[in-house]
């Protein structure tokens, strides 16, 4: 595709967070963006506020929803959708661990899968996947959201591989504590899994959230990098968030 040409991006969990600021930053940049939300409350409310935006219901579980978005032609996906579930792996259900998969890995394989034929038809595409820095790094209560965020990396870069060929392109981006109000929830949340009485565990929470929640950065970065993706004439296969994270981290992996 020409540089500068108006590229339709569809974005998954758009309702909030990183998806919701870049479908705003890629219209003003003068981008066909469609925001995806998860429930129908969600699109009226983004479409009350966005008036610019195209904004249509997409819960990437639901295969009614994915069967839907892969008529709308997009040149670009963002794949942003996700959950985040933590806490200590000897009391998480596992039914929550699998929901995290389902939303944050094989629900991102679905809708994938479902634009690839539109975009080897067009000769071109851009799939951009919203992966995590906790994709290379397993802190304590981590696992059941670090898990899945480990399988978004080998998905992207085996797709990127896969994909070159026909003219479609595959990068991912890894953000690191950013206030979109979705580690709050999933720090947070971790109390929920804790057994009463169990102190070391707590305590361990408590470093945790500490390090995850004091002083998160502006999302609007992140949302900002997403659109850069979008428009680039090509991409690296990941673009860690802040810039020098991946480093700061290097004595922990």
């Amino acid at each position: 595709m020409a540089d500068g040409a108006r590229r339709r991006v569809l974005i998954t969990g758009a309702g909030s967070g990183f998806g919701k600021g870049a479908a705003i930053e890629l219209a003003r940049r003068g981008h066909d963006p469609i925001a995806g939300c998860e429930t129908d409350e969600q699109v009226r409310a983004l479409a009350a506020e966005h008036t610019e935006l195209t904004v249509v219901k997409l819960d990437v579980t639901d295969p009614a929803d994915v069967a839907s978005a892969a008529g709308l032609g997009v040149d670009v996906l963002i794949n942003n959708a996700g959950v985040g579930i933590v806490g200590p792996m000897a009391q998480v259900p596992l039914a929550d661990v699998r929901r995290s998969f389902e939303v944050n890995v094989f629900a991102m394989v679905a809708l994938t899968q479902a634009v690839i034929p539109g975009m080897r038809e067009r000769g071109w595409g851009r799939i951009i996947n919203v992966s995590s820095v906790a994709g290379i790094l397993a802190s304590p209560l981590g696992s059941p959201y670090s898990m899945t965020k480990h399988a978004v990396e080998a998905f992207t870069k085996s797709l990127r591989a896969e994909l070159a060929p026909h003219g479609i392109d595959v990068t991912k981006v890894n953000p690191g504590p950013y206030g979109t109000g979705f580690n709050d929830q999933m720090v947070n949340g971790a109390a929920d899994f804790i057994e009463a009485g169990d102190s070391t565990t707590t305590e361990m929470h408590e470093l945790v959230s500490q390090i995850i929640l004091t002083d998160q950065l502006d999302p609007a970065e992140v949302s900002s990098a997403l659109a850069d993706l979008v428009e680039a004439d090509e991409t690296p296969v990941e673009t860690y968030l802040p810039e020098g994270i991946r480093e700061a981290l290097a004595a922990f992996l």
